[in-house]
This record gives structure tokens, C-alpha cells and sequence, in this order.
């Protein structure tokens, strides 16, 4: 990391608890919905790929704080709704029932499973080099399962300079010792810590690995109390973090 903090550290705009109105709009990308945001001539874009409960406010209001945060360097952000609508339901999280245990494991063996979703990150990314030819570089954040699909397509001839994953499920760090670009990696306190450790130990690139350790899995996304102002403050340092990230490696 740069010893001297990015634009970006500098102006976070305030962070909305309620009543969020997105700046970007909805778009179709190769046949896929998409929401879209930042300069439509930015030169770095991010692919940002969301939690299994989708398009939630404190997501949107996310991709556009990625979006417009960094005077030097704007984002075009895109948010491709690969689940296709078909969403986990927020209350099966924490799976805390032998039926919501169920409901949630047969949606990431079925509807959410990586290998189905994950040979569809670098056909869209050509798609969008197509509409948005002004972008010359690419970084890609995931949420929870995106974060998932994130380790998997930062791997050989990836399309991507730079990676980011927050509240990561599914660590595996086998996918670790594969990734070939630099990783920044935002555990909560409800990853397996011995996990997060050995996924870590197994990297092979530029990388930094924070652990949110008093936030929960999806305080970045869909489970941010922004009304808790410790929430909302790790919830806009989590953003600074990726930003900071990318400002260096994008």
C-alpha cells in the first residue's frame, strides 16, 4: 500500500441510513440487468458482484460511493444481477433453524452455485469493454458469495488488475494460492478466523487482509444497520479501504 492516503480517504460522502435514492440506473448488458453508475467516461471501472440477496439500498448506495468517491480517479461501476432476481431471503440469515440451514445450503448448491456463475464473469466483462470503451481497466469487488466468485475470477488470464472481497463466504484457500493479481480482503467477525488465516498465508500477490472484528457477515451490503453509528462508520471505512485499494492497483 501507498504510504500517502487517496483522494479517496478524503470524501466519502455522508452515508444515507434510510431512504437512499441510487445515482445510477438500470441497464441490460449481453442480456443481463445491470446497474450502472458513475461517469459514463470514467477510464477504471469495477464489476461489483452482490451478496445473494441483491440489489439492497445499502449496495446501491455502495457502488456509488465507489463511483464518484475518488476525485482522481472515478469508477463506471457495474452491478450485474447474475442471480437473476431469484434471491436468498434475508431471514434465512444467520441460518439459525434446521430449516433455514436447509433453505440457504440447497440455494448455494442450486441457484447460487459458483461453478454455474462463474464462466459468466469474462464474457459480460467483454460486453462491457464494448458499451463502455472508455474505460481502459478493470477491478472487481464481491460481497459474501460474490466475494466467492471473485477469488475464482482473479485466477490466470483474468480480465481484471485488481481484486476485492468483503464478508467472504465459502473461504477456501486453495482458490488463495491461485489468484495473480492483488487482493484486498475484508473478513467480518463471523469468518472462520483460522480460515481467513490460511487463505492469507497462501497468497502470492500484493494483498492486505483487515478483519472487521466487531461487524457482521453483510455489514457492507445487505445486513448494514446504517442506523448504528459504529455500522455506518465501518460501513464507509470498508468502502474507503476498497477504494484506497484500487486507487493504487487499477
Amino acid at each position: 500500500m501507498s504510504a500517502q492516503p487517496s483522494a479517496a480517504c478524503c470524501s466519502i460522502p455522508p452515508v444515507i441510513s434510510k431512504g437512499y435514492e441510487p445515482k445510477g440506473s438500470f441497464i441490460t448488458v449481453d442480456g443481463i440487468k445491470c446497474y450502472a453508475t458513475g461517469p459514463p467516461d470514467a477510464s477504471r471501472g469495477i464489476v461489483y458482484i452482490y451478496d445473494v440477496f441483491g440489489y439492497y439500498p445499502q449496495t446501491l448506495q455502495g457502488a456509488d460511493i465507489l463511483a464518484f468517491s475518488d476525485t482522481e480517479h472515478p469508477y463506471r461501476v457495474f452491478i450485474p444481477d447474475f442471480l437473476g432476481g431469484d434471491y436468498a431471503d434475508i431471514t434465512w440469515y444467520p441460518p439459525k433453524t434446521p430449516e433455514t440451514q436447509a433453505k440457504l445450503g440447497a440455494f448455494f448448491k442450486d441457484v447460487a452455485a459458483p461453478p454455474k456463475h462463474l464462466p459468466r464473469i469474462a464474457p459480460f466483462v467483454e460486453q462491457l469493454k464494448k458499451s463502455a470503451e472508455s474505460v481502459k481497466s478493470w477491478g472487481v469487488l464481491g460481497t459474501c458469495w460474490g466475494a466467492k466468485l471473485v477469488t475464482l475470477a482473479a485466477g490466470a488470464d483474468t480480465p481484471f488488475k485488481a481484486a476485492a472481497g468483503a464478508h467472504p463466504a465459502m473461504i477456501d484457500p486453495a482458490d488463495a494460492s491461485k489468484i495473480t493479481i492483488p487482493l484486498l480482503f475484508l473478513p467480518s467477525k463471523d469468518e472462520d478466523a483460522a480460515a481467513v488465516k490460511a487463505f492469507e498465508a497462501a497468497l502470492k500477490v500484493p494483498h492486505r487482509v483487515e478483519t472487521f472484528a466487531d461487524q457482521l457477515h453483510g455489514w457492507m451490503t445487505a445486513r448494514a444497520d446504517l442506523d448504528d453509528a459504529r455500522v455506518k462508520a465501518e460501513y464507509a471505512r470498508g468502502y474507503e479501504l476498497v477504494l484506497d485499494f484500487f486507487h493504487e492497483h487499477v
